[in-house]
């Protein structure tokens, strides 16, 4: 799964990473991104603008908007059949910009907490989850648009700390995944799947990122593994 990620590129390196999009000017760097909070989202809605959804998915039909807390990850194997993602795998498809994800290796024997992990491509660049998003209308005339992060079986870097890692899109299938145009089933399954563990690094961080409350550079400051 993806519980927590990091975003803490400024808006030119957003610009230069997702060319053609404009971004809101109240990004800021943020080292600990949970689920319920807003996450910057890029969504296929033709207007290449990207915007503040909430992370946990909550489908236009949900009676109760509580429903999002969990449905934050979307399997990428079961999308088509989920009524939650069925909908918005056909017409609300978003790429959630990102920098680095977190991930909770198992204890050791005489361990007794799981060990945080950092994950990042090895050059540092922003990259793109592929998400779904929707938008929810309360009785009251309330309005929340929120997304969802694809998932799919680990690569080889991942496979020792999770047995599932999220979809990290190729740039070049950023086009082709927020096409506006709906998507018939399996049409873009194809792009679903685990990214090259050869690009990417992964080390041990503090487990102050266990408090969704904190957030600081220095979440990300390397740590031995076990301390």
């Amino acid at each position: 799964m993806c519980g927590r990620f990091t975003l803490t590129v400024d808006t030119a390196d957003l610009q230069e990473a997702f060319a053609g999009f404009q971004f809101p000017a109240n990004v800021v760097p943020r080292y600990n991104i949970a689920p319920s909070q807003p996450v910057l989202v890029l969504p296929n809605d033709g207007k290449n603008r990207a915007d503040f959804f909430t992370w946990g998915l909550v489908p236009a039909w949900a009676k109760d908007p509580t429903i999002g807390m969990r449905m934050i990850n979307a399997r990428a194997e079961t999308l088509a059949e989920k009524p939650s993602f069925r909908g918005p795998l056909r017409y609300k498809r978003c790429l959630i910009p990102a920098d680095g994800f977190y991930e909770w290796k198992a204890a050791k024997p005489g361990e007794q907490f799981k060990t945080p992990y950092y994950i990042h491509m090895q050059e540092h660049r922003p990259f793109a989850f592929a998400g779904l998003w929707d938008e929810w209308l309360g009785p009251d005339g309330s309005q929340i648009k929120t997304c969802t992060i694809i998932t799919t079986t680990p690569n080889l870097l991942m496979s020792s700390l999770h047995e599932r890692m999220p979809v990290i899109l190729d740039p070049q299938d950023y086009a082709a995944w927020l096409n506006p145009a709906a998507c018939q089933p399996g049409e873009l399954q194809g792009l679903l799947k685990a990214y090259p563990a050869k690009t990417m690094a992964a080390y041990p961080v503090s487990r102050m990122v266990n408090n969704a409350k904190m957030d600081s550079p220095q979440m990300i400051q390397p740590e031995q593994a076990g301390g």
